[in-house]
């Protein structure tokens, strides 16, 4: 039988955690120089139109996610995994050479497809390693390792834009990271099927649904739903960060170094303090971590409008990675509390295809608002988005008994 925890697969795991920091560096290229390539290079002035990249990344991202999830039960982890390296490969090489708009939507195509299959599948993989008392620290392991390389790779590009220019050298450590994370997929990731089946056979577990997954995921069960629309919310606000965040701060005076700066230190937040509420959250219950983050996120959304310094805007971009890091990790470890261990490839699946919808719906709703008014209103718009998301979750989620015994 296969053992279950950190403490016997250390070696699988910490292998994961690396791979999906090659995962998460993928997204972080984009992250700070895109706004300005979109207005700069291709004279692209509308909001709405320059967010089009981060509205077909969701989409693609979203369906990805829930495809890597059913066929992950079918197929095995591994060979999604592998599939998503496949799809980034060409990610880098597009963006560079890109001569209109055209060509970097269809990188965005790619670059979805590549963070919903690679990144799900490092997600299963994990909590399949990791059993139920370590589950929360998992996955705060996790998204550490992803959205950090975010964080640092978000820095190095508008380093190196601001340096050497926005095209081609930023793009280089795409090149680098989607090569080493494909060789490192192929050569030592082990399937972690054999996982799954100890722990289908300990006691305890949430009996296997008799309902279709899709449905309890997201509407069927009180629980999942609310994980499922927290999820959406956090992600809407993430797909406007992402698009309104260097748009606002430019026209706030801020040069692109500092950009750089602002726009990295709140997913440095985010992934290097999950760590910490991951494993939190094994011991306070998932609901109160979820709700504590997501009004965090909320107010930190609702004061940005009113900055303007750089030193502040780093303080509020800061908060609002503390709040995202009080939430991410904790979303996977409730969805994969509340199902079976057979269900659960799928089941997240469903969740990650709500949440990383909200990309789409945040980025079409950012430029939309930013267009019709402006900057500001847009980001105000979508903090009382997530406090009303923290409110539905409030009313709407069971205070769960926790699963694990310490």
């Amino acid at each position: 039988m296969t053992p279950l925890g950190l403490k016997h697969n250390w070696k699988q795991f910490s292998l994961l955690v690396l791979i999906n920091a090659f995962v998460g560096g993928m997204v972080g290229l984009e992250r700070t120089i895109l706004p300005e390539i979109a207005e700069s290079e291709f004279g692209m002035a509308a909001r709405s139109a320059i967010f089009s990249f981060i509205v077909v990344f969701g989409i693609t991202k979203a369906a990805s996610n829930y495809f890597a999830g059913r066929f992950a039960q079918q197929f095995g982890r591994k060979k999604m995994l592998i599939i998503g390296w496949l799809f980034g490969l060409p990610v880098p090489f597009i963006l560079m050479m890109a001569d209109s708009w055209n060509w970097v939507i269809l990188a965005n195509v790619f670059l979805g497809i590549n963070q919903g299959l690679a990144w799900s599948a490092n997600v299963i993989m994990k909590i399949d390693l990791a059993g139920k008392k370590d589950r929360g620290l998992a996955m705060g392991l996790n998204e550490f390792a992803g959205y950090l390389a975010v964080a640092v790779v978000a820095f190095l590009t508008g380093w190196i834009a601001s340096e050497y220019g926005l095209r081609p050298y930023p793009f280089y450590l795409g090149i680098a990271l989607a090569g080493i994370g494909l060789l490192m997929s192929i050569a030592f990731v082990k399937d972690t099927a054999p996982w799954v089946k100890t722990e289908s056979t300990e006691d305890g577990n949430e009996k296997r649904s008799k309902e279709n997954l899709f449905w309890k995921g997201s509407f069927g069960d009180r629980n999942l739903f609310a994980v499922s629309q927290s999820g959406m919310a956090t992600n809407l606000k993430d797909g406007m960060a992402w698009g309104i965040f260097p748009l606002y701060l430019a026209v706030a005076g801020l040069d692109l170094y500092q950009i750089g700066i602002v726009t990295g230190i709140y997913p440095a937040f985010w992934g290097v303090l999950q760590v910490v509420t991951g494993k939190i959250s094994d011991f306070t219950g998932r609901k109160n971590m979820l709700l504590a983050g997501l009004m965090i996120q909320a107010g930190s959304l609702l004061i940005f409008p009113l900055l303007d310094q750089f030193y502040e805007f780093v303080i509020v971009a800061s908060f609002l990675g503390i709040g995202t890091a009080m939430v991410y990790p904790t979303f996977l470890a409730a969805v994969a509390d509340l199902v079976h261990p057979e269900d659960r490839a799928e089941s997240i699946g469903v969740f990650r295809l709500w949440r990383d919808g909200g990309y789409a719906v945040g980025a079409l709703l950012a430029g939309i608002l930013a267009d019709m008014y402006d900057l500001g209103f847009a980001i105000t718009i979508t903090g009382i988005i997530v406090m009303i998301s923290g409110i539905t979750l409030l009313f709407s989620m069971n205070k769960l008994k926790q699963p694990i015994a310490h």
